[in-house]
């Protein structure tokens, strides 16, 4: 009896349907986030790298050519932003459908319009990327239409899910858009932000808040103390803000300059933790929406 049983259980295993997940390795936390919000269920997500260290700086290692080799799908940031290790790690990997130029192969910068497009190759101006600037993901409203193009390349590899993805897309926008109005009014009259990269630079020109200045005074340029003593002198008696980093940047230059100008400061990630989903990412959004915020508040 109990073989008779087994038996009919796995002949009813077997004729179920097999869901085949399409399987995504995505460079950064949040792209990570995006392909798993429009992906869902048919979709698995491992991320390359870790939210804790600059993207630009890593190397590649065997775990991300190890990730690579069994992807579907690679979802990058682009713009030369992983230029140091993602080419290597895409060339060890030996799979060609996820190279550059085939559908396995998907670059959110180039899905939208970037600032600073069309400048000079020229490293002496720093850590400069002449495709644009490709911190994207610090602007939900670019995020919003880098996920409906990523709904778009997911159909063409899954088009059974093809509705699925367009409206998981079509939901993150209008998250997107129903929260833009309260982020924007809780920074207005923002007396303004001084940043260490210009990573957070598409969050506040989208929200509309001024940037006073960046520690460092050339893109990936270690702050000098020449350019500190400049940016704390065009500051002094400006009113309160805000000096905002990174966990990866030393805290050394963000406290030399609110010391000397009694701003106040904060330390935020540039991406969500590991396995965030798009509520993860609104609340990053907020945490910085807060730090530019409070100093406002403060001074009223």
């Amino acid at each position: 009896m109990i073989r008779v049983f087994l038996t009919i259980i796995l002949t009813l295993a077997a004729a179920l349907p097999v869901m085949a997940e399409t399987r995504v390795a995505a460079t950064t936390t949040s792209m990570a986030m995006l392909a798993r919000t429009v992906g869902g269920d048919a979709v698995s997500v491992t991320t390359l790298a870790p939210p804790d260290r600059d993207t630009h700086y890593l190397q590649a290692k065997p775990s991300m050519i190890r990730d690579l080799r069994s992807a579907d799908l690679v979802v990058a940031v682009g713009a030369e932003l992983e230029v140091g290790w993602l080419p290597a790690a895409i060339r060890n990997a030996a799979n060609p459908s996820i190279r550059p130029g085939r559908p396995g192969y998907f670059e959110a910068a180039a899905q939208v319009e970037l600032l600073d497009a069309g400048g000079r190759a020229d490293r002496s101006g720093g850590d400069v990327h002449p495709a644009g600037d490709p911190h994207v993901n610090l602007d939900p409203v670019r995020m919003a239409a880098v996920a409906e193009a990523l709904a778009d390349r997911l159909a063409e590899l899954e088009p059974g899910h093809a509705a699925a993805f367009g409206e998981r897309a079509a939901a993150f926008a209008q998250e997107v858009e129903q929260r833009l109005p309260a982020w924007e009014e809780r920074v207005a009259d923002s007396p303004g932000v001084v940043g260490f990269h210009k990573d957070i630079r598409y969050l506040l020109e989208r929200l509309e808040v001024p940037i006073r200045g960046y520690l460092e005074s050339k893109p990936g340029v270690p702050p000098s103390g020449s350019h500190l003593r400049e940016l704390i002198a065009a500051l002094k008696g400006s009113g309160p803000g805000v000096v905002i980093r990174h966990p990866f940047h030393p805290s050394g230059p963000v406290e030399k300059v609110a010391g000397a100008t009694g701003w106040a400061t904060a330390a935020l990630p540039l991406d969500p933790p590991l396995g965030a989903t798009d509520e993860d990412y609104f609340a990053l959004i907020e945490d910085y929406v807060e730090a530019v915020a409070a100093p406002r508040r403060k001074g009223e």
